[in-house]
């Protein structure tokens, strides 16, 4: 009839216990389950009660049947009751390890020799100790071997295998950490859904100054090889996120777009490249080139005083 735990334990672990499991299986989002559902608040108070009403219940039938014992059972059970539980395996397994000798049998390694009547045990190195010099002992031999007879990777070639590993656990973690992106190491997006992003972000945001079809409006065409801040994903990019010239009405998209996508909005004007729009404005800015672009011809024709007509002939390409 001895309990192996006090009541004010077992009510906190039991009711604990319920409530994780109530938070684990009930789905609230981002909330915890009881402010989510108030219901729930009523359902663990209902668990308390239910717990504290057991713990009175089997503290009543241990009273009832302690009182049906005969005198001498009662001392048993009150001397079993307020006796400590002991780990005896536990105590044993640390006497092992530390390898002393109990007070009784210390005259056993009691030394001859003594000092102002001070004497001294003749007490063994701790087993655990022992064996772990012998382990330090055997790795040594495996680590010598290793590095320095066999000639196993050095410190060096560990460190450039940790820095490669880093660099792709980075590479892996941009893939899908696209917020991360910005003015250098944006790239140009050319998947179907990021095009199609960039073109509903656009028409909500872009469209009102350069048109549906970007053909500029208040703001310059962006179908032509001209352009007022530099061309190319790095220059749109920064254009969008830190805006355009100031006093020239175009703002700063930062604090309302992610970076991602402005990346995306980025991508989809560069797509509006060589369209023809209803009605087009006047090339605005100057005749920009990709300076990384492979260039196998350049032919450089004057139509005017003032706008040169450069055309890169790159497996048909022509800007």
């Amino acid at each position: 009839m001895k309990n192996s735990s006090a009541w004010w334990i077992r009510i906190p672990f039991f009711f604990f216990l319920i409530f994780g499991l109530m938070e684990y299986f009930i789905d609230s989002g981002g909330q915890p389950a009881f402010i989510a559902y108030p219901i729930t608040q009523a359902f663990l108070l209902l668990v308390l009660l239910i717990l504290i009403a057991i713990e009175m219940i089997l503290a009543a039938i241990e009273n009832v049947m302690f009182h049906t014992l005969s005198e001498t059972a009662q001392e048993r059970y009150l001397a079993k009751k307020q006796s400590r539980w002991q780990w005896d395996w536990g105590k044993r397994m640390y006497q092992k390890l530390l390898g002393s000798k109990p007070v009784e049998e210390e005259h056993e390694i009691i030394l001859d020799h003594n000092y102002d009547g001070i004497r001294e045990l003749d007490n063994k190195l701790p087993p655990w100790w022992v064996y772990m010099f012998y382990i330090t002992i055997i790795f040594g031999v495996v680590y010598l071997a290793r590095f320095h007879v066999f000639g196993d990777y050095d410190q060096e070639l560990e460190y450039e295998r940790e820095v490669a590993q880093a660099q792709q656990a980075i590479e892996e973690y941009k893939k899908t950490a696209k917020d991360l992106v910005d003015v250098n190491t944006v790239e140009l997006l050319t998947g179907e859904a990021d095009l199609k992003a960039g073109e509903t972000l656009f028409s909500g945001n872009c469209a009102v100054c350069h048109k549906m079809d970007g053909g500029g409006g208040i703001g310059p065409n962006l179908t032509d090889d001209y352009w007022i801040l530099g061309g190319g994903i790095k220059n749109v990019f920064n254009t969008i996120s830190e805006g355009g010239r100031p006093g020239k009405g175009m703002i700063s998209w930062k604090a309302n777009l992610k970076p991602n996508e402005m990346a995306q909005v980025a991508s989809y004007v560069l797509s509006l490249h060589g369209r023809t729009p209803a009605d087009p404005k006047e090339p605005e800015g100057e005749l920009w080139v990709d300076p990384n672009a492979k260039v196998d011809q350049v032919e450089v024709r004057q139509q005017d005083s003032t706008t040169l007509e450069v055309i890169m002939e790159n497996t048909g390409t022509a800007f």
